[in-house]
């Protein structure tokens, strides 16, 4: 059996935390390794406990989700945050998607959403809802150049496909019959090329313009 994944939860209200805890501990796929009530508190468990998946709420006293994302990425953490948050917090969630976060969910999900979006963003799936899908396609045509593709090797066009259609490093390795390690350079070179900061603007562009895998 695989090991369970590895869960963080960032949130200032100690009742949420204690909700998520005890469903997702009944999870056999699944261990909450800690808790943290900010930003700068979860970065700091973050890098101590070395989860793979963070559960992250946008706003909190000191340092919000998204102060807390980048930092991060400043760290090169590896784990996965998928924000929580409310309905009426969707303008957040641009600057979330934009700061590194793997998707996110709201704090009225059903129980068995959540898990399953904890085991998606685990595997290296990225996941939106339309609006925000299109917010961020919005600032995408505003933002980059139509002839940025161009510049793209063949390589690189069915591996960009592939990180559209939500597939992990390992995942796209294992269907070009590539090394991890090359797959890595290829989407360097992508965000490079195309002047984006991650995965999900290169998701982003590649839907934008019709690349697929």
């Amino acid at each position: 059996m695989a090991d369970p994944i590895k869960v963080l939860l960032v949130d200032d209200h100690q009742v949420v935390r204690r909700g998520l805890r005890t469903f997702l501990e009944v999870q056999d796929d699944i261990e909450v390794v800690g808790e943290a009530s900010d930003g700068a508190e979860g970065v700091a468990r973050a890098e101590e406990l070395k989860p793979d998946v963070v559960l992250m709420d946008v706003k909190m006293p000191g340092m919000d989700g998204v102060e807390a994302l980048r930092k991060l990425r400043e760290l090169d953490n590896p784990a996965r945050v998928l924000i929580v948050t409310s309905f009426t917090e969707q303008r957040t969630v641009v600057p979330a998607l934009r700061a590194g976060a793997a998707g996110y969910v709201y704090k009225d999900v059903d129980p068995d959403a959540l898990a399953g979006a904890i085991r998606s963003v685990h595997a290296g799936h990225i996941l939106l809802q339309p609006e925000v899908a299109g917010a961020l396609l919005s600032q995408e045509e505003a933002n980059s150049g139509q002839g940025r593709g161009g510049s793209l090797t063949e390589r690189e066009r069915e591996v960009l496909g592939l990180i559209a259609d939500g597939r992990s490093n390992r995942e796209i390795a294992r269907v070009l019959v590539l090394s991890e390690k090359t797959v890595k350079t290829h989407v360097s070179n992508i965000l490079m090329k195309l002047d984006l900061a991650d995965r999900t603007q290169a998701a982003l562009w590649a839907v934008r313009h019709g690349v697929t895998g």
